[in-house]
């Protein structure tokens, strides 16, 4: 239990998650892509790394919110699989969490991502609009990274690691690594912070997760 079995440090970064499709479908942006979705119930097929994964929830979020889209989901073994078969046009459609992969075959047009599921646009994609400018403002998804501890862990111990975490997301170089491989670091967390964030993901997600039946 996340809640109750650690005691959390810091929440590092957070990684966005997207919609890419194949060059081959005939889409440029995300009301494009409902609009075909729509147009053609259970006929498109999105990949994902994985039943339950933060890039399944991706694609159930935008079925729902683009209203109730039938797109059959395929799960596969973890993320490079389905990019690999979204690249050679066995799948129309992927929801990979963003890093350097990605973004390379979307530069050379192997993929095309249509939208970024984040409150702004990436550093290191600025071409790509988010899913908020597309017209989805609650089309926000991200993976995240996070520095834990056992639960009852004493308070100096938390307080001393916050603050090693803190200094070490305040050095630039670090930002910049983590910048250029999709990710957002996260300069002001703390452990209520981070407490916070798991509740509201937890709340946010339990309702998908049910909905989508990933959870019996």
């Amino acid at each position: 239990d996340a809640l109750k079995d650690f005691t959390p440090i810091a929440i590092t970064n957070v990684v966005p998650t997207g919609v890419a499709v194949h060059p081959s479908l005939p889409v440029k942006n995300l009301k494009q892509l409902i609009a075909l979705a729509k147009a053609n119930p259970g006929k498109l097929s999105y990949g994902s790394a994985g039943a339950g994964s933060i890039t399944n929830l991706t694609g159930e979020l935008f079925k729902k919110l683009g209203g109730g889209l039938k797109i059959v989901h395929i799960p596969y073994k973890g993320a490079g699989p389905g990019l690999t078969d979204l690249i050679a046009g066995h799948i129309p459609m992927y929801t990979p969490t963003i890093s350097a992969a990605p973004l390379a075959y979307h530069r050379d047009g192997r993929l095309r991502m249509l939208a970024i599921c984040s409150e702004k646009r990436l550093q290191a994609a600025p071409d790509v609009p988010t899913a908020i400018e597309a017209g989805m403002p609650d089309m926000v998804v991200y993976a995240f990274n996070a520095i834990l501890t056992t639960a009852g862990t004493p308070k100096p111990v938390v307080d001393r690691l916050h603050q090693a975490t803190l200094k070490v997301l305040a050095d630039a170089e670090f930002q910049d690594f983590l910048r250029k491989a999709g990710a957002e670091p996260v300069t002001d967390s703390s452990p209520d912070k981070a407490l916070n964030f798991f509740k509201s993901e937890i709340a946010r997600w339990t309702p998908i997760i049910v909905e989508a039946g990933l959870k019996q």
